[in-house]
């Protein structure tokens, strides 16, 4: 009987041991589940901050209801986001699609204030979305391809250009070609023509010259064997290879400033350029008029060579673009001049390899003045012979008309 009431016992006491232990293990498996719940709905997996706040794109992470969750400063400054929204057509309905089927997209969108008006509006992003996670997250991945777009949209203008101003001159030489021939019995004609095919060869010249020198200069690669330039003699030979025209439309040209200004350079680029700046005020000016050239030391470290004429002028609203290549203000007026439309993209480009810049004052009616600042050769000197006891602006001044 005792054996018994003993095994009865020993088996209740292993009943409660075995529901006691089932117990714990369950008491266990909540606590650990409530210790370490699921990534909740609205906030990042673990980590993905860290890993967006290092990528070069514009990154933007978007919940199950098309909330922002998280932008990066580019996004917000480019117009990708807005608050907590996507403010992008296109972007938000790429968001929909992947959480629904869960496939990654690209796409090439323009985002800006007109669609439509020119290549130029706007900003051009790569734009590619995937699925983040669970919970209907989505990453959103934007990188700028402005710059691509405006630098092909250049080279295809460049091209465009250069095609047309090639054909005007090439055409003009193969109708004069045969108009010559037709009238070999006329030495007057001959002659009046023959004048007109010499012209429009040179025109051809200087165009295939011109962009000669701008695709030298154009590019990242240093100008070899720079030397020690004097400015008074890069002045000198520029007014003396436009003397001619000026002569033709009786403009005199001026000079003065301060004397014995060196630069480090290439001599015959600055020569181009100032000539370039000189040919535009002679083509710009009307007859009767004057265009000086002067030179000034305005600090220590940097000179200047100023290029004033007292012709039409530029708009205000041209200014920011005369230093484009093939840009005109007036286009008319720019072909009767025979100009090719590079003279200021070259100033430009050549002042910049040289470490110096290029500005320009102008006002309609009053005529335009071109500065040229570049680095000087040597630091502080006495005044040149000539000028000693004059302030250089005042010597600049008093050749300026």
């Amino acid at each position: 009987m005792e054996v018994e009431i003993v095994a009865s016992l020993a088996g209740l006491a292993g009943l409660a041991i075995g529901l006691t232990t089932g117990l714990a293990v369950r008491v266990s498996e909540r606590a650990h589940r409530t210790a370490a719940p699921a990534t909740p709905v609205g906030t990042l997996p673990p980590g993905v901050a860290s890993v967006l706040s290092v990528l070069r794109s514009s990154a933007v992470v978007v919940d199950g209801e098309d909330r922002v969750l998280r932008a990066s400063s580019a996004a917000r400054a480019f117009g990708l986001v807005s608050g907590d929204r996507l403010v992008v057509d296109e972007v938000l309905a790429m968001t929909r699609l992947v959480r629904r089927d869960g496939e990654i997209r690209e796409s090439e969108i323009q985002v800006g204030p007109t669609r439509v008006r020119s290549r130029a509006d706007g900003r051009w992003f790569a734009v590619r979305v995937a699925p983040l996670g669970s919970h209907g997250l989505v990453l959103v991945l934007a990188e700028d391809l402005t710059d691509m777009h405006r630098t092909e949209a250049i080279r295809r203008d460049f091209v465009a250009n250069v095609s047309h101003e090639l054909k005007t001159p090439v055409g003009a030489l193969s109708l004069l070609a045969e108009t010559v021939e037709g009238a070999a019995d006329d030495p007057e004609a001959v002659r009046r023509f023959a004048g007109r095919m010499q012209y429009e060869s040179v025109r051809l010249t200087n165009l295939v010259q011109d962009l000669m020198t701008l695709s030298r200069v154009q590019g990242d690669e240093p100008l070899p064997a720079l030397e020690p330039v004097v400015l008074d003699e890069v002045m000198a030979e520029a007014l003396e290879r436009c003397r001619t025209r000026a002569s033709a439309k009786e403009i005199e040209l001026a000079s003065g400033g301060e004397e014995g200004l060196r630069v480090r350079a290439d001599h015959e680029l600055l020569v181009t350029a100032l000539r370039n700046l000189v040919d535009n005020a002679v083509a710009y000016s009307p007859e009767n008029t004057r265009v000086v050239v002067s030179t000034r030391r305005c600090d220590d470290r940097h000179a200047e060579i100023n290029v004033s004429d007292q012709g039409i002028g530029i708009p205000e609203s041209e200014i920011g673009r005369i230093f484009e290549r093939f840009y005109r203000v007036d286009p008319a007026r720019s072909r009767q001049t025979g100009g090719t439309g590079l003279g200021l993209a070259i100033v430009k480009h050549v002042t910049g390899k040289h470490g110096g810049d290029v500005t320009v004052w102008s006002k309609e009616g009053h005529g335009s003045t071109f500065t040229i600042r570049l680095p000087l050769l040597d630091g502080p000197s006495r005044p040149a012979a000539g000028t000693a006891g004059k302030d250089p602006e005042n010597t600049a001044r008093e050749a300026s008309p």
